[in-house]
């Protein structure tokens, strides 16, 4: 089947860290439609690891949803930057410490229907303190905390965790999910994936 067409486009908004494009698209069946799609230039998500058995968790106030949640560290690319470097920078200016090892465990868009965001995950190892002070967003009111694996999914299970970047964080790290959540939703390296029926 042929990929949709684009038949005209505008942009509605540009933002700081997003645009908005209202296109008039014609779809692979056919049918003409008008689009609304937010455009963004990537993120990454870090899961740091103070050892195997920890992570770091941030608490923050979201503004979009009126309250403060426990979330893993994550940020937005910037122009021409590198993801693994982003991750490094992240990780510094979130939590005050630098991974001596950065390793990527997958990517995924969280919102498709309406949003080209790509979601990169890295596992943040091997952390040591900066020598200097971290540079902080003046939105960010950040408070970061070490807890357990074990921790962190009973957070999930009680509803204290309700942020899905960091549910899949989690679970990319964890050697057998804590939650019936998420339990056999993300196959584990080496195994094959459940067939679908069409």
């Amino acid at each position: 089947m042929p990929p949709a067409r684009r038949l005209q486009h505008r942009t509605v908004f540009n933002g700081r860290v997003f645009h908005v494009e209202r296109d008039r698209v014609r779809l692979p069946h056919g049918r003409e439609v008008t689009m609304d799609i937010v455009r963004h230039r990537g993120s990454v998500v870090l899961i740091p690891r103070p050892d195997r058995s920890s992570v770091i968790l941030i608490r923050q106030y979201r503004y979009a949803i009126g309250r403060w949640i426990w979330e893993l560290p994550a940020g937005s690319l910037e122009a021409g930057e590198a993801p693994a470097r982003a991750a490094r920078r992240e990780c510094e200016e979130e939590i005050g410490l630098t991974p001596r090892v950065v390793r990527r465990l997958g990517a995924f868009y969280p919102t498709p229907g309406f949003c080209d965001e790509k979601m990169i995950f890295y596992a943040c190892d091997d952390l040591v303190p900066l020598t200097r002070p971290a540079a902080k967003d003046e939105d960010e009111q950040i408070v970061p905390r070490r807890v357990s694996l074990k921790a962190a999914w009973a957070l999930v299970a009680s509803g204290r965790i309700i942020d899905m970047k960091t549910i899949v964080g989690l679970d990319l790290v964890s050697a057998s999910p804590r939650s019936t959540f998420t339990s056999g939703v993300f196959p584990r390296a080496g195994k094959r994936p459940p067939r679908v029926r069409a």
